[in-house]
């Protein structure tokens, strides 16, 4: 009796996967495509070169300082140069601190912007997936190594429409 009954269950255990719907999509090729990740990338852009010229404006006049120094520094009085020396490592310091808190305040707001465009696409991906009755729905941009078209439903163009692209 349970030969049949599983001999029963293997029959029918194709019909009952044939019956699931799967789908993929391009994330690169989406995301690229948004408004908002235009948007993110222009705001993006004008960060850097915000923190960019920041940058600039402080190695310049830590280079100027440092010319300074050197011409004046045969004439100074020990206990002024020193001080010198201090304001200019110092400043130096401060460049370095600058650097890196920029570079941290930049990967933070494209972390951010990113996640919200993300964010956008993930939600239009379980709409259409919850309305369509997918059972799986991947990203072919995330190393899946095989797809295969005959069974797994191209949903790119659905995800352009639901995303106003």
């Amino acid at each position: 009796m349970k030969k049949i009954l599983f001999a029963a269950l293997m029959l029918l255990a194709p019909i009952a996967v044939s019956a699931q719907k799967f789908g993929h999509f391009n994330l690169a090729e989406l995301v690229q495509q948004m408004p908002e990740y235009t948007t993110a990338q222009n705001e993006l852009q004008t960060l850097a070169k915000q923190y960019e010229d920041d940058l600039k404006r402080m190695q310049d006049e830590l280079q100027k300082k440092g010319e300074e120094f050197e011409k004046e520094q045969a004439n100074l009085l020990d206990n002024v140069r020193q001080r010198r020396q201090a304001e200019l490592q110092d400043l130096y310091q401060r460049y370095q601190q600058s650097l890196q808190d920029n570079q941290q305040a930049y990967q933070k707001a494209e972390a951010e912007k990113m996640q919200a465009i993300s964010d956008k696409v993930m939600a239009a991906v379980k709409k259409i997936g919850d309305e369509g009755g997918y059972v799986y729905i991947m990203n072919v941009t995330s190393g899946i190594p095989y797809i295969s078209t005959k069974l797994s439903t191209d949903i790119t163009p659905e995800l352009k429409k639901a995303l106003g692209i």
